[in-house]
């Protein structure tokens, strides 16, 4: 179904989505960590339980740890044109464009275009707020931050948002319980209150590949799985251009992005003037 279709057939769910899709990866805050006390072998694999936490084993993976820490992205403002292709497992498929825009600690816009190169819809998130204004249908609703949580069942910040957008790996967890060597690339496992987190990186650049968040509540079921590639040179940074984020609890959804035309650093606008005769939802 074109976009523009799909956007005036299901306006609530629309609305919805463009919301969680920016934020669907994150899954559950990882606050604490416990130990791991048995090893499970894995094939072409060394696992490494970091037990006790002063082995040099537990030392070194700290240290890599602080290096992936210093990679992460540091920016004062981003934009970027994302591509963005929704599927699930009902056979429902959206496509369409985004424009991004951030400055760090203060603001998130979206525009989101339908077909015809119609901008649909703009959204605005601060630390405490968001703003959905429904340019086809001239509404807007303004709500505070904790509505994305309810939408998303998920709980997050904004700064987690931040870093999902940007590409920063998510719910870094300090305490690293366990690692595996697997040749090219290096695995760092925690394990917090609510989700057990894989962290998969390059052992060359230690440039971020993969991420998984599985729920430890087993009856949920509930995991994430986050894939980044298409690494260049964006200014003074390595930017993954390319993601892949796949979702499953009771159902199964899967979300593309790529990032065109990226940008750090540059002065940016924030247009957000709602007209007068829109209506405001509740």
């Amino acid at each position: 179904m074109p976009v523009g279709l799909a956007i005036r057939a299901n306006n609530k769910h629309m609305k919805n989505l463009l919301v969680s899709l920016l934020l669907m990866a994150a899954i559950s805050s990882c606050r604490s960590t416990r130990q791991i006390t048995t090893v499970v072998a894995k094939k072409d694999s060394a696992v490494v339980v970091i037990n006790p936490a002063e082995s040099d084993s537990a030392k070194s993976v700290r240290a890599t740890l602080a290096k992936i820490q210093q990679k992460q992205i540091s920016f004062t403002t981003f934009s970027s044109k994302v591509k963005v292709d929704y599927s699930d497992d009902k056979n429902r498929r959206l496509d369409f464009n985004a424009f991004v825009r951030m400055k760090k600690d203060s603001a998130i816009w979206i525009s989101i275009i339908a077909a015809l190169n119609i901008e649909a819809f703009r959204v605005m998130i601060t630390p405490d707020s968001l703003v959905i204004m429904d340019k086809l249908n001239r509404t807007v609703q303004k709500k505070t931050l904790s509505y994305l949580q309810e939408i998303t069942k998920v709980p997050f910040d904004y700064h987690t948002l931040e870093d999902l957008i940007i590409g920063n790996p998510i719910y870094l967890d300090k305490t690293i319980v366990a690692y595996a060597d697997q040749g090219e690339k290096l695995s760092l496992s925690t394990a917090g209150e609510a989700f057990k987190h894989i962290l998969t990186v390059s052992k060359n650049d230690l440039s971020l590949l993969f991420s998984k968040l599985d729920d430890v509540d087993v009856t949920r079921s509930r995991t994430a799985n986050l894939s980044y590639a298409g690494y260049k040179m964006s200014g003074a940074w390595m930017f993954s251009e390319m993601r892949n984020i796949s979702l499953s609890e009771k159902t199964k959804l899967d979300v593309l992005l790529d990032f065109k035309q990226v940008e750090f650093d540059k002065a940016l606008s924030f247009p957000f003037s709602i007209p007068k005769n829109y209506k405001v939802l509740n």
